[in-house]
């Protein structure tokens, strides 16, 4: 099974300023968020963000907030306890095609219902709390849950590594930046291709 870039959504998790500093390789893991966002906007795939508690541990770094349509503030580590899985089950609005919105209303043809993005593209800080209880939370939501291990982090190796063995064994797809961004791509004839390169580069 491969992502699809038309039932997808990406969600950001806590790229707190306050926070970042003493992230595992935090350096490494915050440019792989900012590529993720980026892919997104290249798709066409809609960015959420998530902050906890922004008044102790700042907004999200401002490259990534830039890059999230809306970001939820929380004082829950899951963010689907305040919010977040609402936001994710609205359907995308389907794009109006050709000049029917210049028919008169009865030879209009029904608009096609928008499909629902199930598919959760999820990645943060800190992969063992926050990250994981939201992700967590998705999964019996019945959302599918894709964690990009590359652009997680936690204050250690060893919790950010639990963090990842216990979401596979939920249930959860653990993918990489390069992984998710190829298969939304799904071929090099792609128009994006070369956008797609210079950002894995």
């Amino acid at each position: 099974m491969l992502l699809d870039a038309s039932l997808s959504q990406l969600v950001l998790v806590d790229y707190q300023a306050r926070l970042m500093p003493a992230i595992f390789e935090s350096e490494s893991v915050a440019q792989n968020a900012v590529r993720l966002g980026k892919m997104a906007r290249l798709f066409q795939v809609p960015v959420w963000g998530t902050e906890h508690n922004p008044s102790s541990l700042g907004e999200n770094m401002p490259d990534i907030r830039a890059l999230c349509q809306r970001t939820l503030s929380k004082m829950h580590f899951s963010g689907v306890e305040e919010g977040l899985g609402e936001w994710l089950r609205v359907p995308a609005k389907a794009v109006p095609q050709g000049n029917a919105r210049s028919l008169p209303k009865h030879l209009q043809k029904p608009a096609a219902a928008a499909e629902e993005r199930n598919t959760i593209v999820i990645a943060g800080c800190e992969a063992h709390v926050c990250l994981l209880q939201t992700a967590l939370d998705l999964l019996e939501d019945e959302f599918e849950v894709w964690v990009v291990t590359d652009a997680c982090g936690s204050r250690t190796e060893r919790n950010r590594d639990a963090a990842f063995d216990r979401l596979a064994g939920a249930g959860a797809e653990l993918v990489t930046t390069e992984m998710v961004g190829f298969e939304w791509l799904r071929t090099a004839e792609h128009p994006a291709f070369p956008e797609l390169l210079a950002l894995v580069r």
